[in-house]
């Protein structure tokens, strides 16, 4: 079984929202950063937003600051996503993952050794 599941993902206008979760199903959740990766075909995983597990610090790729929010509720063993204007250029698969290492700001897919099946997002008129 999958440690951590994904879902949330859909086909949305330019300029709208959407919301992603991630449920440690099969994860402790408890001490583990949480983070939110993306993939578009023929590129490799872009890190595109953490949080710690100690002080919910967290960390944004540049292109998604000021759009899209991270949180986490440690009582639910879930993370969320919420994606507000949306661009085009946000679509891709969107993976949840999850690393024993405290989160940075470079956020890596080589610290992470847990994720999800992913969930697609596209961005679309």
């Amino acid at each position: 079984p999958l440690p951590v599941v994904e879902s949330g993902g859909g086909l949305v206008q330019p300029g709208g929202s959407l919301s992603l979760s991630c449920t440690a199903a099969n994860l402790t959740f408890e001490g583990y950063t949480m983070a939110w990766f993306r993939q578009v075909p023929g590129k490799g995983r872009e890190g595109v937003s953490s949080i710690n597990w100690s002080d919910s610090t967290t960390y944004y790729t540049d292109s998604v600051k000021g759009r899209f929010t991270i949180s986490r509720d440690n009582t639910k063993k879930t993370v969320y996503l919420q994606m507000n204007s949306l661009k085009p250029e946000d679509t891709a698969m969107y993976y949840c993952a999850a690393s024993p290492f405290r989160a940075r700001s470079n956020i890596s897919a080589r610290d992470f050794a847990y994720w999800g099946q992913g969930t697609q997002v596209t961005v679309s008129s």
